[in-house]
C-alpha cells in the first residue's frame, strides 16, 4: 500500500481573520482541501496495481491516474502553502521577503499591485515563486492546479483565487477578497520559506 499523505494542520490564526470568515475557511480547509488529499490517497493506492502494459497517450488507466495525480497533488501542496502564509498581520514584508521583492520588483507597492492584478486575470492561483535558473523572484498565474507551474521554481507566496476561496464571503466579487487576502498575509511564513530553502 502506498504511503498515504497526511493532512496539514491549520493555523488557529485562520480563523479569526479580517474579511475572511471562519465559515469559509472552514469549508475550504475541511472539505474541498481534505478531499484533494484523499483522492491522491486514493490515486495513488490505485497505482500499485495498475495495468502498465495497456499504457497509451489517447487513453489508459495509468494516463489517467497520473493526470489526475499532479492534479491532486499540486491541489493539497497549493492549499498547504495557501493556509500556512494566511494568519498574520499583512502590510509590507520585512527581512529578506522585503530585500527580494523590493529588488526584483522595484518596490513592495509594485509587487502588490501586479500580484493582486493577476489574481484577477487568472482562474486558480497566484504564486510568487523562485526562479533556481535566473535567480529571480516571479509571480506565476496558474489557471489549473497541474497548469503553468514552472519547473525549478520554490513557491514562497501563494494565493487562491477559484470562486470556493471567497465565494461565501464575496459571492462573485474577487477584488475585495483579495484586498481582504493582502491583509492577513503571514510574512514571517515567507521568510521562513526562503530560509528552508537557503535563498
Amino acid at each position: 500500500m502506498a504511503e498515504e499523505r497526511k493532512y496539514r494542520d491549520l493555523k488557529e490564526s485562520c480563523l479569526s481573520m479580517e474579511g475572511i470568515s471562519k465559515e469559509e475557511i472552514e469549508q475550504h480547509y475541511g472539505i474541498l482541501y481534505k478531499g484533494y488529499v484523499n483522492k491522491l490517497n486514493e490515486i495513488r493506492n490505485k497505482m500499485e496495481s495498475v495495468d502498465l502494459s495497456t499504457a497509451n497517450q489517447s487513453y489508459s488507466e495509468l494516463r489517467a491516474l497520473k493526470t489526475e495525480e499532479s492534479f491532486c497533488l499540486n491541489g493539497s501542496k497549493l492549499h498547504e502553502w495557501y493556509f500556512d502564509n494566511m494568519g498574520g498581520k499583512g502590510g509590507e514584508p520585512t527581512g529578506r521577503a522585503k530585500e527580494l521583492i523590493d529588488r526584483d520588483f522595484g518596490s513592495f507597492q509594485k509587487f502588490e499591485a501586479e500580484f493582486k492584478a493577476t489574481g484577477l486575470a487568472v482562474r486558480g492561483w497566484v504564486v510568487l515563486a523562485y526562479d533556481l535558473d535566473d535567480e529571480k523572484l516571479h509571480i506565476v498565474g496558474q489557471d489549473a492546479h497541474n497548469v503553468g507551474v514552472p519547473w525549478g521554481a520554490y513557491p514562497l507566496f501563494v494565493m487562491d483565487v477559484y470562486e470556493h476561496s471567497y465565494g461565501l464571503d464575496y459571492g462573485v466579487k474577487r477584488a475585495p477578497y483579495i484586498d481582504a487576502f493582502m491583509k492577513n498575509v503571514d510574512w514571517d511564513e515567507v521568510n521562513a520559506r526562503l530560509a528552508k530553502y537557503h535563498i
